[in-house]
């Protein structure tokens, strides 16, 4: 009876086209507008990247944040980030606000980032403590 079953979710599984083919535009893709929170998975392993302090790259720590920040500042990426930011740890913020302003970013989106923050904490940037405002944005000193 689970073989039946199985078999009948297969067959109504739509057909998985190969890496090379062309996807058909999704409704998120068509109209980012209109979904609150529009990005997708190269955002969202940028975000678990930065929840894991860069732990996970084989450059260099200036490599890595020469990389990071290319990739922030490409599409508007950025500020999709500041708008789901809030739900993320302070820690995220605070190297967010960091990388942003060594972006040069709009300074009313990092004051907004910078009073999310306790200003009695310090976090732990791991590969990004070498960002130029780190010690401004409450990073830890590199042991």
């Amino acid at each position: 009876m689970r073989l039946a079953a199985l078999r009948s979710v297969w067959a109504c599984a739509p057909p998985v086209q190969p890496a090379s083919a062309p996807r058909a535009p999704t409704a998120q893709a068509a109209a980012p507008s209109e979904s609150p929170i529009a990005y997708g998975p190269p955002d969202a392993a940028l975000l678990d990247f930065l929840r894991g302090r860069g732990r996970a790259s084989e450059l260099s720590p200036q490599q890595t944040i020469d990389r990071t920040l290319q990739l922030l500042s490409e599409n508007g990426r950025f500020e999709r980030f500041l708008r789901v930011v809030g739900s993320e740890p302070p820690r995220v913020r605070a190297m967010l606000g960091a990388l942003g302003e060594e972006l040069e970013k709009d300074q009313k989106s990092i004051a907004r980032l910078r009073a999310s923050l306790n200003l009695f904490s310090r976090f732990e940037f791991g590969a990004f403590a070498a960002l130029r405002h780190a010690r401004k944005w409450q990073a830890k000193e590199p042991r």
